[in-house]
Parts: C-alpha cells; structure tokens; sequence
C-alpha cells in the first residue's frame, strides 16, 4: 500500500485524492484530499468500499488525527446536472486541492488527471488499492458523503437515502416513481425513471 508513497519520499507532501459518489442518482459528488504523515500507520486502511461502515467511520476519525492536512469538495446535484458528473468530480477534486493548510508537492489519483491544477499528478488505476495516501482519502469522501446522505435522508424519508445513499437500488426506484424527484436529484441521471 505505500510503494508510491516510497516512489515520492523526495516530496514533503504527498496528497492523496479520490472521490465517491460518481453513480448515484441523488446526492452530492464529494472528493477527498489527504496529505499523510511520513510515518503515519494506519492499519485496516483499504478501499472505502472494501470496508465496512463501521470500520469507516473509525478511519475517519483516526485519519483526522494523522493526517498533516485533509479537506473535502463537494459539487451538488445542480452542478452535476449543469456541467455532467465527470466535470463535477474535477471540480470538487480542485477545490479539496485548495482547502489543504500545505501545499502538496505531488497528487496520487485514483485513475484520472485533474485539468486545471499546477501540481505534478501521478495517475494510479485501482489507486485506493494500491496507496494508503489515496485510501485514506477515499475514506474521507465516503464517509463525508455517507453523513451527507444521512441529512438528506431525513429531510426526504420517503426516499430512503440514509439506506441506499441514493444509489440506483429497486428501492429508490420505486420511491423515484411513486413520489417524483426531490431538489436533491439528479435530472441528467434520473430522466429514464420518471
């Protein structure tokens, strides 16, 4: 899980990025970004989705407390719907990038190049398997979005959104056509359902 870690050792800081909630149908798009201690130990640390709930919400919290800076972006469901889900995430991706107190000397990305940014980018399929810097950052996103999606889940409890944290599931399908859409929706993702 380090080996790009080690690669970049010359860099102070090493910025790992990843982002969740590319696929649902409602919800926001939230990127992480988290600049890791050197020595950091960070044990269970995988994949956000490999991990259980639970699980998560411990490295949230252990990750706040080793990391040498970590931020989250957001881009909403009007944003997504206005610019499309990939332009979003980038966007949400630059401004976590921003929100750090360092400036990161390197970004290791879960499989894409951020545009617009000046700062080198290593680009790493499968990244939140393959770097702890990404999987903690993968983590952050999860996790901010799951709480999110709790909120929102009780704003809209016809929905379900605390359950399926807006996923297409035949639940919030169902939902979608009895009830229609909330502001919370995504219009360019939903247009086969209602």
């Amino acid at each position: 899980m380090r080996a790009y870690e080690k690669e970049y050792d010359a860099c102070s800081f090493i910025c790992g990025i990843d982002e969740a909630g590319r696929g649902p149908l409602a919800g926001p798009v939230v990127a992480g970004a988290v600049v890791l201690k050197k020595d950091a130990q960070i044990l269970y640390l995988n994949d956000s989705k490999k991990l259980s709930e639970k699980r998560r919400e411990e490295l949230y919290l252990e990750i706040q407390e080793k990391a040498v800076s970590w931020a989250v972006g957001i881009a909403g469901p009007e944003r997504i719907d206005e610019i499309n889900i990939l332009q979003a995430t980038y966007e949400a991706m630059r401004e976590a990038v921003s929100k750090l107190s360092v400036p990161p000397d390197i970004l290791l990305n879960d499989a894409v190049t951020i545009p617009g940014l000046d700062i080198p980018q290593v680009s790493i399929i499968k990244g939140d398997a393959k770097s702890v810097s990404i999987a903690a950052a993968s983590v952050m996103a999860k996790v901010t979005r799951d709480h999110m999606m709790a909120r929102y889940g009780e704003l809209y409890p016809q929905y379900g959104f605390a359950k399926h944290k807006g996923y297409g599931t035949a639940a919030h399908i169902a939902a979608l056509k009895e009830f229609g859409p909330c502001p919370i929706h995504r219009r360019s993702f939903i247009k086969n359902f209602v």
